[in-house]
């Protein structure tokens, strides 16, 4: 991005209008069709979304594959699992006995209130869906949205860190911007196309992680260099 300088990004002025759909297809032209988020089912999405927490994706990778290859990417084995076994298990995903507490609790709300039965709870309405995922301890915004739009394929915008940077360094949002008044400036503007939240956010998260870092950012590679 040309608005940043080497170490503190210098802010554009305010836009008096942002445009996500426009924003959304400057980068689809860019990168195409995201393919994110990985996962082989329902239950990987959220198991994912819960481990990413305060770490990279690579690491969380590591942790689902040691779930796989002993059998335990599984409700009934979450759920009955020894809480020092799933946390050995997931520990490259950092914080994992942390983890381990937060993701038996997404388990047993699902043992609970869907009778094990993942597409269940996640075939609730979106709003009922994100207030039964806000409900269980450990689980923030962020990652209930995640597992609302990835897993559960509900057209919520999932704000990040890499969201609120760039839109900042952009002059799009102020410092001190909340995570519901981002999700808004999408939300009230994008259309309902579950392929549109999935794809914008994944952009994001590209151009966060390659391009606008918070030290030694890649300004002039940037596909948002000269947007709009």
């Amino acid at each position: 991005m040309s608005s940043c300088s080497k170490i503190h990004p210098t802010k554009r002025p305010a836009r008096s209008r942002f445009d996500p759909l426009a924003l959304f297809e400057v980068l689809k032209l860019h990168f195409g069709p995201s393919g994110w988020w990985p996962g082989e089912s329902p239950l990987e999405v959220a198991v994912g979304a819960v481990l990413t927490q305060n770490t990279s994706w690579v690491n969380v990778e590591k942790a689902i594959e040691n779930l796989k290859i002993h059998g335990m990417l599984d409700m009934v084995r979450i759920h009955e699992a020894d809480h020092s076994e799933l946390a050995s298990l997931i520990r490259p995903s950092g914080y994992y006995n942390l983890k381990a507490k937060r993701l038996k609790n997404l388990i047993r709300v699902i043992m609970e209130t869907s009778s094990g039965d993942i597409d269940a709870f996640l075939g609730k309405d979106r709003a009922s869906l994100r207030d039964a995922l806000l409900g269980v301890n450990g689980i923030g915004k962020e990652t209930a949205d995640s597992i609302c739009c990835y897993a559960g394929g509900k057209t919520t915008f999932v704000v990040d860190a890499y969201t609120k940077r760039i839109l900042l360094n952009h002059g799009i949002i102020d410092a001190d911007a909340g995570y519901d008044e981002i999700q808004r400036l999408f939300e009230e503007s994008l259309p309902c196309d579950i392929a549109v939240y999935k794809d914008l956010h994944a952009y994001l998260v590209f151009i966060g992680k390659d391009h606008c870092r918070p030290r030694e950012p890649r300004c002039s590679a940037c596909p948002l260099e000269t947007w709009p």
